[in-house]
């Protein structure tokens, strides 16, 4: 069956092809999490568990940064204080599901984003067509560093934290399973998403819906959003969240570039 065009296509159509992206792009997470199945041991035990041991690489690296500076051992972390247990029947079980569906789609992202692409670009020009493979690895390295940036410095922030405060000597700390994958869960996808702003104002600037202007003049109102974010993905203590806000200012700053960018070339199609 043809392509139909844009034009020709009804709101019916439109929901029949967005059902379809779904439908596709559940299936590939859905595989995705199948494979992740046949290495879950190293998911769990190294992955998403690997946080909680003093020998993870973000706590070896700020040792070796508090050493280079001369601090010596006061910022090392020799041990984390809490154990994480499972208090539900089917605890593990749902985790176990969920945290590969999560995996699932990590790791299909870049499809889900050739299935968006699909799905928008007859409202494209030709010429704005053939950049499909530019939006997809842009979009996808956007998504994994913040991936990585949630992993790397978003949970170990928010474990060493939790591990480390205490309201008495008397409460120990021991964390559910559910807990502790909730957190991580958010983290990863939170920033995920978040580094994904570059992309989405290019859209909203090619649609109208955003200028640079206007991104400039509410620039104040998105540092308070950003720190409010910033606040609830890290512990809440002002270095943690500075270190997480800083890299988010920065890609606002760089959507208002995008934006300026996207606004002054259609200002010369129009001409």
């Amino acid at each position: 069956m043809a392509k139909k065009n844009l034009s020709e296509m009804s709101f019916l159509d439109h929901l029949e092809e967005l059902r379809w992206l779904l439908v596709r792009s559940t299936i590939a997470v859905v595989i995705m999490a199948f494979i992740t199945y046949f290495v879950s041991d190293y998911l769990f035990d190294v992955i998403l568990l690997g946080p909680t041991r003093p020998t993870f690489f973000t706590y070896q690296w700020f040792c070796d940064l508090s050493h280079q500076l001369g601090f010596a051992d006061s910022i090392c972390i020799t041990e984390l204080n809490f154990i994480i247990q499972n208090t539900e029947m089917e605890g593990q079980v749902n985790i176990f599901v969920w945290m590969c569906i999560l995996a699932g789609f990590v790791m299909s992202f870049p499809y889900i984003l050739w299935e968006v692409w699909k799905f928008i670009s007859p409202a494209l020009y030709e010429k704005e067509k053939k950049n499909a493979k530019t939006f997809i690895f842009t979009s996808s390295l956007l998504f994994f560093l913040g991936v990585l940036f949630g992993y790397y410095v978003v949970i170990p922030m928010s474990v060493n934290f939790v591990a480390t405060f205490s309201v008495s000597d008397v409460v120990k700390n021991q964390f559910t399973l559910d807990s502790y994958m909730g957190m991580v869960k958010t983290s990863i996808l939170a920033s995920g998403l978040f580094f994904e702003l570059p992309i989405i104002i290019y859209f909203l600037t090619k649609l109208g819906l955003v200028t640079p202007t206007f991104l400039r003049k509410y620039w104040k109102y998105a540092v308070i959003i950003i720190l409010i974010v910033a606040a609830i993905v890290t512990p809440p203590d002002v270095v943690s969240q500075t270190i997480v806000a800083i890299p988010m200012l920065l890609i606002y700053e760089v959507s208002i570039l995008i934006s300026r960018i996207v606004y002054k070339n259609k200002i010369k199609e129009n001409v």
